[in-house]
């Protein structure tokens, strides 16, 4: 059977079990592992040419690495913030080296634990980036803390990369090693200095021509992964570096979107590629470690996370929705224990090993993230053990409240910019600390805690409050908020934002003031000035001055507009 046959019996296999992945709800990855189960050596063995499609594999993940590095701008790093760098450090840090005294206990060697270690501390970007927009939850806070742990880990993952691609073998000479990286920071000088300097003068010569941009990128992608390779480090990490270096470019996002369909084909034979390595031979002599390795990333790895963001003062279900979300691996540790294989650093059983934790734990994962709404109150009680106590509950009890605002950040900084002069009688609540310490700071009077914490809403008495608003674009914690001043007060005015016009209909006949339909009232408000602006250019141009000044006061804050991901 030719190479084209193969491909093509991999292509509909993989179609049909995609399919039933979609049934099942679950990541077409999972799809793509069994297809190259079912068709490798251990059933059907049909995948044969294993040469080409290794090589159709390392395509994919150099395409992969490219965007990813991309996507790993200085600016992107620079925006995550200390305390979250903080955050994802110690848990990449305790989870490796919690994942590294298990397998010493399973008497892996010394190198394979720390593969496997490091492996299972990297969560997958892929699919929590795709689960999180599917339920429209990346602008919340929870979904905005897992990316940026999700972008620390990238970073991390790419150091690992490097390092463990300078050893050929189990051991290398110094002096070698200290020559190859050298050789690296000539080449990332050099590709640097081109970035900043070179591409962006020919961007606009690229940009005038999507086809040609799509074959510079692909160009300039694979042939720095070459030049890597020629200098003895792997092919991974020169792409990374090739796609960090297009971030300064504007056209950086754009040419990630063009490679995205490219991307996909090639890495669904690398998973199938995969998936026909792994071997069941051996799967009686690592079944116990494989069940209390996947009973680690889903149980106690996010318990570890959750922990640590509740000691950071994030509340218990921020945390725990966090920690809920990352709870697989990544596909960065695949690449890793792929490369790892590839050196001689670990065997096949640790390479299946790997595997099959990866798409088991993906599998489990996506059931946890799409009910995690539901699972939550299960875990709820034993959650407080390490909340931080932020609520100075002596200096909210038994105070009167004529207005009080639950979400600081977008919509309810207009709101505070109004009500502001009401002074003591006017309460803003948000679950982020960090927000709190910058109302504090500019002297607005705010507190720290959770919309559906019935004890903080009893402390607060929001029930008496004559005014009560909710910017939290979340249906179920609004629904939950409405229906408990409802029940003790009817004449109070509750006006909640909603990004569903279902959800903003359900929350009418519940008895809610007025919903915010951000969308909407932007093209009402627009439609608006432009009615009274007519032809006056000044009017214009007045109402633009005050809108960048407003802007920018925002952009200072670090508040930012919602990004919708689309796939």
């Amino acid at each position: 059977m030719n190479i084209f046959n193969e491909l093509s019996i991999v292509i509909v296999v993989a179609a049909v079990l995609s399919g039933l992945m979609r049934l099942f709800k679950q990541p077409l990855v999972i799809g793509y592992v069994l297809t190259g189960l079912f068709l490798g050596p251990q059933f059907l063995n049909i995948i044969r040419s294993t040469e080409t499609v290794s090589i159709f594999s390392e395509m994919g993940i150099a395409i992969l690495l490219f965007i990813v590095g991309i996507h790993l701008s200085p600016n992107e790093i620079k925006d995550l913030g200390k305390k979250v760098f903080i955050i994802g450090l110690i848990q990449v840090l305790s989870t490796s080296l919690l994942s590294y005294l298990i397998s010493n206990a399973f008497n892996f060697s010394l190198i394979e634990s720390l593969y496997l270690g490091i492996s299972i501390s990297f969560s997958s970007t892929i699919i929590v980036l795709k689960l999180l927009s599917d339920k429209r939850d990346l602008e919340k806070l929870y979904g905005r803390i897992s990316i940026g742990i999700l972008l620390l880990q990238d970073v991390v993952a790419s150091f690992v990369l490097i390092f463990s691609s300078s050893f050929s073998s189990g051991e290398v000479e110094l002096s070698s090693f200290f020559l190859l990286i050298i050789k690296g920071l000539i080449l990332t000088i050099s590709i640097s200095l081109a970035s900043v300097y070179l591409l962006p003068s020919l961007s606009t010569f690229f940009a005038k021509s999507p086809e040609y941009l799509f074959l510079f990128s692909l160009a300039w992608g694979f042939g720095m992964a070459s030049v890597f390779g020629w200098m003895g480090f792997s092919i991974e990490i020169g792409a990374l570096v090739a796609g960090v270096s297009l971030s300064f470019s504007p056209y950086g996002q754009e040419i990630a979107s063009r490679l995205k369909t490219l991307r996909d084909f090639f890495l669904l034979i690398f998973f199938v590629l995969l998936g026909s390595r792994v071997s069941f031979d051996n799967f009686s002599s690592f079944f116990i470690s494989f069940l209390v390795f996947l009973l680690f990333i889903i149980i106690v790895k996010p318990i570890i996370i959750t922990v640590i963001l509740e000691l950071f003062g994030y509340t218990k279900k921020t945390s725990f929705l966090t920690g809920i979300s990352l709870a697989q691996i990544s596909e960065f540790s695949f690449i890793l224990l792929i490369l790892g294989s590839r050196l001689g650093h670990i065997s096949e059983e640790i390479l299946s090993l790997g595997t099959l934790l990866g798409f088991t734990s993906i599998a489990v994962s996506t059931y946890f993230i799409v009910n995690a709404e539901k699972i939550y109150p299960l875990f709820a009680p034993l959650l407080s053990v390490f909340e931080s106590k932020n609520i100075d509950r002596d200096n909210i009890q038994g105070k009167q409240y004529e207005v009080i605002l639950f979400g600081c950040n977008r919509s309810g900084y207009d709101f505070i910019r109004i009500f502001k002069y009401f002074g003591r009688k006017f309460l803003a609540v948000d679950f982020d600390p960090d927000v709190i310490k910058q109302m504090q700071l500019r002297g607005i009077n705010c507190c720290y805690g959770d919309a559906e914490d019935t004890e903080f809403l009893e402390d607060i008495d929001v029930y008496k409050a004559k005014i009560v608003i909710s910017t939290i674009p979340d249906f179920d914690t609004n629904s939950f908020l409405l229906k408990k001043i409802r029940k003790s007060n009817k004449e109070s005015i509750v006006f909640l934002v909603s990004y569903n016009i279902d959800e903003a209909i359900r929350l009418y006949e519940d008895g809610a003031t007025y919903i915010i339909l951000p969308h909407f009232i932007g093209g009402e408000f627009a439609a608006k000035l432009a009615t009274e602006a007519g032809f006056d250019m000044k009017k214009l141009i007045n109402r633009r001055e005050d809108h960048l000044k407003y802007l920018r006061d925002r952009k200072s804050l670090g508040h930012s507009h919602p990004i919708w991901v689309h796939h």
